[in-house]
């Protein structure tokens, strides 16, 4: 479980810049713009994310949530996004997935209210996507990639993704500078394989691949 090195800076990016960086068609970006509308518009009468993250939403958002796809097989196709919230990473993965064969992604959160804003979305930018007013760890939905952000520490998310990553699936999570704790301390708990990989849009960021799964006896 070694740490890559990581970014100095984080990039400063608008739509064409973060087009420049990702390789994104036209088409993804004016969904990604149109996302960027529903999300501003719908967390002003939400707590959705943090208002001063939409000024900043083509990096903090977007890259955030697309550099997973770098991180994943060419092959997988479905994903589950837990604790969905506001649609990161899950509804940016979704645009940039559409058009794909076979490409799911499953939007998976426990807040009715949440789930009418990601039913919005999901209606107006036509997204191959699925909606659950649930909880994950409910769920029994057989995914290639399994991926959470802003959702729990890791001892709890392990615990929501624990039907996903027994199913198969490989675990790409989102988390801050204190990852390093958050795995010792679910390591008392959980037996996993993890890789931390640096994050794209901040330094302080990692994502922790997770593969395989079971409780400490």
């Amino acid at each position: 479980m070694q740490p890559e090195a990581i970014l100095a800076e984080p990039p400063v990016l608008d739509a064409a810049g973060y087009q420049a960086l990702t390789g994104a068609s036209d088409a993804q970006i004016a969904d990604l713009a149109r996302f960027q509308e529903l999300l501003a518009e719908w967390n002003e009468v939400m707590n959705l994310v943090g208002p001063l993250t939409i000024a900043t939403y083509w990096t903090r958002h977007a890259l955030d949530s697309s550099q997973l796809l770098d991180l994943a097989p060419p092959e997988a196709s479905t994903w589950a996004d837990l604790g969905a919230g506001a649609g990161l990473p899950g509804v940016v993965l979704a645009i940039l997935l559409k058009g794909r064969a076979g490409a799911k992604v499953h939007l998976v959160e426990s807040m009715a209210k949440r789930c009418r804003f990601l039913e919005v979305v999901a209606k107006d930018l036509d997204l191959p996507v699925q909606i659950h007013n649930a909880r994950a760890e409910d769920l029994k939905l057989k995914v290639d990639i399994v991926t959470a952000r802003a959702c729990a520490p890791m001892t709890k998310l392990l615990g929501f993704a624990e039907p996903y990553l027994r199913g198969g699936a490989t675990g790409l999570f989102l988390k801050g500078q204190d990852v390093a704790t958050e795995l010792s301390e679910a390591a008392k708990a959980w037996k996993f394989d993890a890789q931390l990989r640096p994050s794209q849009s901040d330094p302080r960021g990692r994502i922790v691949q997770v593969k395989g799964l079971s409780r400490v006896r």
